[in-house]
């Protein structure tokens, strides 16, 4: 009969709490929340911790993209499937936000959150936009796309400039593919343990987690207060019913194009979901994602080039929360927009989404460009949303990330590079997810690790895994089907 008392229970609490992530990060969420309710001082004083976690994850992101797209484009063995998975997935990508733009436009005439706030736009602080946005503008289209370029291979990695390590990564893999494995023998090998050392950091950093989303959290609640919800409420409450409504569309998508179960994988990324939102930075948690959807059976090569694109070019959340705070603006401030001026929100927002990421105050650089291109609506009325911005920060977090991993999955079933008889034991439990860059449980001591089976090219050949390899390393998510070792 178990022990039921006190004592064992809390012994079984405190071993909870020590190996489960998900509970560390929860218990945090909480104690930021109660902390930054009580002491607004403290939960202020405390921002740095939540800050600092999320400037080391980024430190490791760029070097971790670099290496797992020149290892996908190596072990793809195709620069064409490579090319191919690229087009698919702007494809993908210019779909899922022109959609998420409609659906925002749709609910935003459905329900007016602005309607009836007769807000006279002389009395709003201009000025406060600027100081938000810190003087920067977003790029044009032409400048976005030059900016995409490296003018230099050392700036690329000191600016974590995610588009222009990508181009640096296709480069080096297509030169590795040209040169072949018998003429640089050793570069191939060398990224991989490379790669493994930056997993290997990451593991570390992922410890301190709970600590991010306590100070993170408790600055929110602290700094903000619950205030913006009497004022803003209807608005909070139209954009998160709406990311909701579309996220829900993503999985019908989603279920019926790979079979994947978007509820299994967010209980499969339960951890990594909340440490995003404790945060407010779908960033923080890339590394990991990266990882959760290779071992889920997305191959290397799809994993590390829709993933990173998706942080620029498919921003779900934020295209919701930009349609629907458009007509909030227009309605708060009485100007009734168009149908054909409402076609003009969605192809300018269409455009300047494309150059939010890594701007400061990019949502409302790019909702002032859309007042400007409309013409009817006081630039001064984009104050209206300082209040509430940073709430919004969960919605668009969320959403942003959830969308892009449902690209990485539909893109590699598209492109025959989803291995689904290992998605589905994943997302069931059947295979046990292992951190890269840690060691492997020992053996009878954990669950039993899946025979490694031959190595599939994007080409559709199979290559053997060199002998004693696995066994070195153990069953690495690198090693798993679709994703061999060597070239």
């Amino acid at each position: 009969m178990p022990d039921a008392s006190p004592s064992s229970l809390a012994r079984r609490t405190a071993r909870f709490l020590r190996s489960s992530l998900f509970a560390q990060v929860a218990v945090a969420l909480l104690l930021g929340a109660v902390v930054g309710r009580l002491w607004p001082e403290v939960g202020s004083a405390v921002q740095p911790l939540g800050d600092g976690f999320v400037r080391l994850i980024k430190a490791m992101i760029a070097p971790l993209v670099f290496c797992v797209v020149i290892a996908g484009i190596a072990k793809a063995g195709d620069l064409k499937a490579f090319g191919r998975i690229g087009i698919k997935a702007l494809i993908w990508f210019e779909v899922a936000t022109t959609l998420a733009l409609a659906v925002g436009l749709l609910a935003g005439n459905l329900f007016s959150p602005g309607s009836g706030m007769n807000v006279d736009p002389a009395s709003l602080d201009a000025s406060a936009v600027d100081e938000k946005t810190g003087g920067e503008s977003l790029p044009s289209t032409s400048e976005f796309l030059l900016h995409s370029l490296p003018d230099s291979a050392v700036g690329a990695f000191a600016e974590n400039s995610l588009l222009q390590v990508l181009v640096l990564a296709c480069l080096v893999g297509a030169a590795l593919l040209h040169l072949g494995q018998k003429r640089v023998p050793a570069i191939l090998p060398a990224i991989e343990q490379a790669q493994e050392v930056v997993f290997a950091v990451v593991g570390f950093i992922m410890k301190l987690a709970p600590v991010a989303v306590f100070g993170a959290t408790a600055h929110l609640i602290g700094e903000y207060g619950l205030g913006a919800l009497s004022t803003y409420g209807k608005l909070i409450g139209v954009c998160y019913a709406v990311a909701l409504v579309f996220l829900a569309l993503l999985g019908v998508a989603l279920k019926a194009f790979t079979g994947v179960s978007l509820w299994k994988f967010v209980r499969y990324t339960r951890e990594e979901m909340l440490l995003a939102l404790g945060t407010a930075s779908s960033e923080a948690v890339m590394p990991r994602m990266m990882q959760k959807l290779r071992q889920a059976g997305c191959r290397e090569d799809a994993v590390g080039l829709v993933l990173p694109t998706g942080y620029s070019f498919n921003l779900d959340g934020a295209s919701i929360y930009l349609s629907i705070g458009t007509l909030f603006i227009a309605q708060a401030v009485g100007v009734d927009l168009t149908p054909g001026q409402q076609i003009t929100v969605v192809v300018v927002l269409m455009l300047t989404s494309k150059g939010m990421a890594g701007v400061p105050g990019s949502a409302f650089l790019a909702l002032s460009a859309t007042a400007s291109a409309l013409g009817v609506i006081p630039a001064g009325a984009v104050a209206l949303l300082l209040g509430v911005d940073r709430i919004m920060d969960t919605m668009r977090v969320a959403t942003n990330l959830l969308g892009n991993c449902v690209a990485v999955f539909a893109v590699s079933k598209w492109e025959g590079a989803l291995d689904k008889d290992r998605m589905r034991k994943v997302l069931d439990g059947e295979i046990t997810f292992q951190p890269e860059g840690e060691p492997t449980a020992a053996a009878g001591t954990g669950p039993a690790a899946e025979p490694v089976p031959a190595a599939v090219t994007a080409s559709g050949t199979e290559t053997s895994i060199p002998d004693g390899e696995c066994g070195a390393r153990g069953d690495t998510p690198s090693s798993v089907a679709g994703q061999p070792r060597g070239l």
